[in-house]
C-alpha cells in the first residue's frame, strides 16, 4: 500500500486529531464560513443537505465527503502548520521510509529495483521543495521525484562523497513518516 507524501507532511503538522464524524467536520467548517448556505455553495450541495449533516442525518456522497475532508485538512490548525513548516525549512526533518528504489549507475553495477528501509536526516531545502510542491498541487509522482532526488544526494551519494553518478528512483512507497 502506498502512502501519500503530502499525508506524511500533514501528520507531522498536527498536534490534535482531525474531527472524524461528518457533523463534527461540518461544524468545524462552519466556524470559518458565514452560513450553512455559504458552506453549501463551497461544497456544491444544497443548504438543507448541510443542515442534515449537522444534525447527523445522512451521509455525504463520496465526492462531497472527499471535499469536506480536504477542506478540514487545509483549515486545521493553521498556526501550528506554519510553525512546523518554518522549523522544517530551517532545521530539516528526518525521513523514515520503506520503499522500492530503482537505480541507474555506472557500468558494471546493478539497476535492479530493491526494497529499502531508510531513516535519513534531510536538510531544510528538501522540506521547502516538498512543501512548495504540495502547495502547488503536485502529484504523488512529482513529490516522489523530489524525495528520490534528495535521497540520491543525501543518502545514496552522501553529498557526492561516494557513488558519483548514481541516481535513484522511487518505484513505490510502502510506508513513510516524517519526523520534525
Amino acid at each position: 500500500m502506498s502512502r501519500r507524501i503530502d499525508e506524511g507532511l500533514e501528520r507531522a503538522e498536527r498536534t490534535r486529531p482531525l474531527p472524524q464524524s461528518v457533523s463534527a467536520q461540518v461544524r468545524f467548517l462552519l466556524k470559518g464560513a458565514k452560513s450553512t448556505k455559504a458552506l453549501a455553495v463551497e461544497l456544491g450541495v444544497s443548504q438543507r443537505t448541510v443542515q442534515r449533516w449537522l444534525k447527523g442525518q445522512g451521509t455525504p456522497k463520496p465526492a462531497a465527503a472527499k471535499a469536506i475532508q480536504a477542506k478540514v485538512r487545509t483549515k486545521w490548525q493553521p498556526k501550528v502548520k506554519e510553525r512546523v513548516r518554518k522549523a522544517a525549512e530551517q532545521n530539516g526533518f528526518t525521513l523514515h521510509l520503506s520503499a522500492t528504489f530503482g537505480y541507474s549507475a555506472a557500468g558494471g553495477s546493478t539497476d535492479d529495483p530493491r526494497p529499502r528501509m531508510i531513516s535519513q536526516k534531510m536538510p531544510g531545502d528538501v522540506a521547502r521543495r516538498l512543501y512548495d510542491a504540495r502547495d502547488a498541487g503536485a502529484t504523488q509522482a512529482q513529490q516522489e521525484e523530489i524525495l528520490a532526488d534528495a535521497l540520491s544526494q543525501h543518502y545514496f551519494r552522501n553529498n557526492d562523497s561516494r557513488a558519483r553518478g548514481l541516481d535513484a528512483e522511487v518505484n513505490s512507497v510502502e510506508w513513510m513518516d516524517i519526523e520534525l
